[in-house]
């Protein structure tokens, strides 16, 4: 059983996937061209925003933003504790400072409430200067836009969302990538979209900061890259991952984001009375990137881990440590007591095997070893 099924997806899609990347090495055209175009448009109008600007990779699309928004040294960017190391990496690599927010216990994804509290405490210490906020689509599920977004306007900060995991979510009909001032996925291979290697895009309707982001990405270029008019970095999709990505842009749209919720459906119908299963507030349509259950404790998750690899079942443990505990960021000082939700999804969560090909037994033969371990326990 795999975790996240790549050669299953590649099999499907082989002779439209084989004959897109024909197409490049025909071409010979590798760096930019009409696929990165196409791809570019394509991906706007999904999304239902102005500009869609590819670049390297999630990390550089998310760093790029804050290049362009001109964030720096003494700027505060609030993040959630529970996520990827990148969302945090990022503020620092641009000079400015992240400040941890704790998550809600539901939906574990960044909470509003304990986003004021951060903002307000910051900017009465008033030694760093409150700038943005980088919300992220935590497994596939939007974060909580209507209330971050008036919060943001509230204390004039900046939203950039980071859907790396969101990709083809939505809340009430709007696409994930489309919130905020600005917007951010990934294309890694295990992504809800994802290439044959590293890929990002960026999405906004602001024309001013789409003209900075075609700058920055391509080394700060003014009307060619041979005119440099701004230090910027090397961050450009090539050819071949855009012609992948066309591809299979045209199957996550067809069918694959339907696959992923009818194995969610399945999952929980059987372990909804089990375990805690992924919570969905009304509205809302995740992609998911994962499947996420939570246990009671360490000792009961890692337990069901080890019995679900004696039984050749894969899972994943996201994340092992929280953003606050993580050594790049050992020079800030935090109360523990503030990470209550996040330390203690650290230590009893678990994802599951989840895909668009992963079949109806094989989704019963995981809920078969959970129940079995499950029952064993409270007898």
């Amino acid at each position: 059983m795999q975790f996240r099924d790549l050669k299953t997806q590649y099999k499907q899609n082989k002779s439209e996937i084989d004959s897109a990347i024909q197409e490049v090495l025909i071409s010979s055209q590798f760096i930019g061209g009409k696929q990165v175009r196409e791809l570019e448009q394509r991906l706007a109008e999904y999304v239902g925003v102005k500009h869609c600007i590819s670049c390297a990779n999630g990390t550089d699309a998310l760093s790029l933003v804050l290049m362009a928004w001109g964030i720096k040294e003494g700027d505060a960017v609030f993040v959630p504790d529970f996520t990827f190391f990148s969302t945090g990496e990022v503020v620092s690599f641009n000079g400015a400072t992240p400040v941890f927010v704790d998550v809600d216990e539901k939906t574990f994804n960044l909470d509003p409430e304990k986003l004021i509290r951060a903002i307000e405490k910051v900017s009465s210490e008033g030694i760093l200067k409150p700038r943005a906020v980088i919300p992220v689509d935590l497994f596939g599920l939007p974060a909580n836009y209507n209330q971050i977004e008036n919060i943001a306007n509230h204390y004039n900060l900046l939203v950039l969302e980071d859907g790396a995991q969101g990709f083809g979510g939505n809340i009430n009909g709007k696409m994930a990538c489309s919130f905020g001032d600005a917007a951010t996925t990934s294309f890694f291979p295990a992504k809800p979209l994802g290439c044959y290697g590293d890929g990002g895009a960026i999405f906004t309707n602001d024309d001013k900061t789409a003209e900075l982001l075609n700058s920055y990405k391509v080394h700060g270029k003014g009307y060619n890259k041979y005119d440099n008019v701004r230090i910027g970095v090397n961050s450009r999709l090539d050819s071949i991952q855009a012609a992948i990505l066309q591809i299979k842009l045209k199957a996550f749209k067809e069918h694959e984001l339907d696959g992923v919720n009818k194995a969610y459906q399945l999952y929980t119908k059987i372990l909804k009375n089990i375990v805690q299963t992924p919570y969905i507030p009304e509205g809302y349509y995740s992609s998911f990137a994962q499947y996420t259950i939570k246990l009671e404790s360490k000792e009961e998750r890692d337990g069901l881990q080890e019995k679900l690899r004696e039984n050749d079942i894969p899972s994943m443990i996201y994340y092992v440590k929280p953003m606050h505990r993580q050594q790049a960021f050992s020079n800030q000082i935090h109360k523990e007591e503030d990470f209550r939700v996040t330390n203690e999804l650290c230590d009893t969560v678990l994802s599951l095997p989840m895909h668009p090909y992963l079949k109806e037994e094989e989704v019963e033969e995981v809920c078969s070893v959970i129940k079995e371990y499950m029952f064993k326990r409270k007898k």
